[in-house]
């Protein structure tokens, strides 16, 4: 790839797995009452018949990950998973009770922090909680993350009861120095052990998540660490660009120095070789960071234009309705955002209150609904048309000019009422969709808010 083009583009932007993105929301229009309603209303309008989808944030690890940007709570005792457990199971029987039915969950995803820092037994406790009081759909998809450590055939086969088919791993990366530095120690040989416990328990996908430009990693290591990936043949593969953003993280993220991190330009090397080596074996390129094997129901949905992104990231579904369950979690009425305070005592108090415990949100106007539609369509298919009277918006055309040079550098061809993202501007995709973020171009930030987009 060429340099010139890393830096010109390699600037501050969002992932956009939402629009508009959190630190633009606006808390002026938005109430618990608002959000109330604007479920309430979105859950009718779909009438159920799509199902919803269904997060729940398992925030607990037991060691930080000096590359993770995720919410979570450091601990070694486990006597935290039964309280959560029923914090949790509380704060989707208001829901139920908001909804005034059971939701049918047609999407399922268990995130964190660590799943698998929960015993299986206490697993067991959460699903069996969870369908009490909503149900699940014919066609489910439900998936967890599992950390290779800790992931034991009992966890699989529990969670293969309830109907999870899909579980993902956090590699990152094989060499020891970088496993070191960003405090994730777990040898090949673990990986390939959870990666077979999977399938012989029965799981139709296993995906593994992969990050570039982690500190002194190095080309060889990408090579390493792809060429051992593609050994175990993994569905999905998510190949991450590491978030380097220590002023939001925190402590986090400063175990090693800026300067031990690779170049930019040595970053975009790495992600072009990594993805030649997936492409070269059969993977196929799914929207940004992506890779799946034509056998997976990802590929299928991104072939069939059903490809979805939202917070938990790319799904081979679409449902109107989300709810975020767990601190930090966030829901999605399509019309309107809503997120869970962050702070475990905070979360347990509201509960315990009988409220649900909403930290902030944001109610899209129309102009919002518009531009998410478009991003949406970047993010998934690389294009996106404004054909339709009801996709144009007022300032359109000073999109339009402030791509002319993305235009003119290859990366998008626009036509009379359509953008398609290049084969050459795909790794800029999301300097494509940053050009619609409205609310970002009126008000740009004064400090660092977001990772470097190359």
């Amino acid at each position: 790839m060429c340099v010139q083009l890393i830096s010109k583009y390699n600037v501050p932007g969002p992932r956009y797995t939402s629009y508009p993105t959190v630190p633009y929301w606006d808390m002026t229009q938005f109430s618990l009452t608002a959000w109330k309603e604007s479920l309430r209303e979105s859950f009718r309008e779909s009438n159920n018949s799509q199902g919803i989808s269904l997060y729940i944030h398992l925030p607990f690890c037991e060691s930080m990950c000096t590359f993770c940007g995720c919410t979570k709570r450091i601990t070694k005792n486990h006597n935290v998973e039964k309280p959560y457990i029923k914090a949790l199971i509380k704060e989707l029987t208001l829901y139920r009770e908001l909804l005034g039915a059971a939701p049918i969950i047609s999407s399922l995803h268990l995130g964190g922090g660590t799943p698998t820092f929960f015993s299986a037994e206490n697993l067991d406790l959460l699903m069996g909680g969870i369908f009490r009081i909503a149900r699940k759909a014919e066609n489910c998809e439900f998936s967890f993350e599992g950390h290779p450590n800790n992931t034991t055939l009992e966890h699989l086969e529990t969670l293969a009861a309830h109907g999870f088919e899909r579980v993902c791993y956090g590699v990152q990366d094989y060499n020891h120095r970088v496993q070191k530095a960003i405090n994730r120690i777990q040898p090949y040989a673990k990986v390939k052990d959870v990666t077979s416990l999977a399938r012989q328990a029965g799981y139709s996908s296993v995906g593994h998540d992969i990050i570039y430009g982690l500190p002194f990693q190095t080309t060889d290591d990408i090579v390493e660490t792809i060429t051992k990936t593609i050994s175990l043949q993994p569905d999905r593969i998510a190949y991450y660009s590491y978030a380097h953003v220590p002023w939001i993280k925190g402590n986090g993220q400063r175990g090693f120095k800026t300067e031990d991190l690779p170049t930019p330009d040595q970053k975009r090397k790495q992600y072009e070789l990594g993805k030649e080596l997936l492409l070269d074996h059969g993977y196929v390129e799914i929207g940004m960071d992506h890779f799946a094997l034509p056998t997976d129901a990802l590929y299928t949905a991104q072939q069939q234009g059903n490809l979805h992104r939202n917070f938990m990231g790319y799904n081979a579904s679409k449902t109107q309705v989300m709810i975020g369950l767990g601190m930090s979690a966030i829901s999605d009425s399509w019309y309107s955002f809503a997120q869970n305070v962050k702070g475990l005592e905070a979360y347990y108090h509201l509960l315990e209150h009988n409220t649900l415990p909403i930290a902030k949100g944001h109610i899209l106007t129309d102009e919002d609904l518009i531009i998410r539609t478009h991003i949406q369509g970047l993010m998934c298919s690389f294009k996106t048309s404004w054909a339709s009277d009801n996709l144009r918006f007022d300032s359109l055309p000073d999109v339009l000019i402030s791509l002319s040079e993305l235009e003119k550098d290859g990366l998008i061809t626009i036509s009379s009422d359509t953008i398609e993202v290049t084969q050459k501007g795909r790794p800029f995709v999301r300097n494509v969709a940053l050009a619609f973020d409205l609310r970002l171009q009126e008000n740009k930030p004064s400090t660092q808010l977001f990772s470097m987009t190359v």
